[in-house]
Parts: C-alpha cells; structure tokens; sequence
C-alpha cells in the first residue's frame, strides 16, 4: 500500500479530544479509521496521539514513550459507554517474525521490531487495564483494507 501522510480534517471537531486543526495521519489506515471515527455516531469522543504510556524497550532496557494511535469513547453495542484504545498495524507486525537460519539485517529489523511492539502493546493493556478500557490492535483485516 502506498504511505500516505497529511492532516486530517474532521467534520465534526466537537468530537476530536486535542487540537482539531492539527490531527496528522500517517498512513491511509489511520485515515480511513479517522473518516470512521468522525462520522460514527456510536463515537462520542476520539483523539489521535493523546495517550502517552511508559514502557520499558528490551532493545537498551530504557523507559521509553508509546503514542497510542487513537484513544475513543463510545457506546458499545450493549449501549454502554466504553473507552478503547486502538493501535493501526498491518497483519505482518503484529505476530513476530518466523526464525531464519540466514540471519539477515532485514530480520534482525524485523526480530527488533518486534520486540519493541511487544513491549508496547503489554504496557498498553496493562495501563487499559487499571482504567478498565480496553485495547485493540486493527489490522488491514478489521479496517477493511485488502
């Protein structure tokens, strides 16, 4: 899929938790989930990058920043009112990489990656977690993309 990068800009900015005239998407995916969530009227409120968590990389062992891609509030089909957190990521990234006998740059990026996500997405549900939200990882698969 081809990368794309811009500013989105909602039509209904009374929903967008931040700063409506600065929302960047930074592929077509976050798009099409930011056209999903402007419209949606199950979304009472939706931001992009707003939620910070710590986590710790098991690259250099360090504290790090996640900017979780969106944070949401809904009603869910129960009709009660939910907060989630959706991070966008193709199918590939979100399993880690099949072990290679060729020990390449490209699958040791991949090997790393991987790791870091991994780190990422334990600290996002544990912080869901405490606040009992819940967090998701969309894929091509629940964004519709083929």
């Amino acid at each position: 899929m081809k990368t794309y990068k811009g500013y989105f800009k909602p039509k209904n900015p009374k929903k967008y938790k931040g700063n409506p005239t600065n929302i960047v998407y930074r592929s077509g995916w976050e798009l099409k989930l930011m056209l999903r969530l402007d419209q949606d009227p199950n979304v009472i409120s939706w931001g992009s990058e707003e939620v910070v968590i710590p986590y710790r990389s098991p690259l250099d062992n360090k504290i790090h920043r996640y900017f979780v891609d969106f944070i949401v509030t809904k009603i869910n089909k129960e009709g009660i009112r939910e907060t989630v957190l959706i991070e966008v990521k193709p199918a590939r990234q979100t399993k880690p990489p099949k072990v290679q006998k060729n020990i390449t740059r490209k699958y040791i990026t991949e090997v790393k990656t991987w790791g870091v996500n991994e780190a990422k997405w334990k600290a996002a549900k544990e912080y869901c977690d405490d606040r009992k939200w819940k967090f998701y990882i969309f894929t091509e698969k629940e964004l519709g993309v083929k």
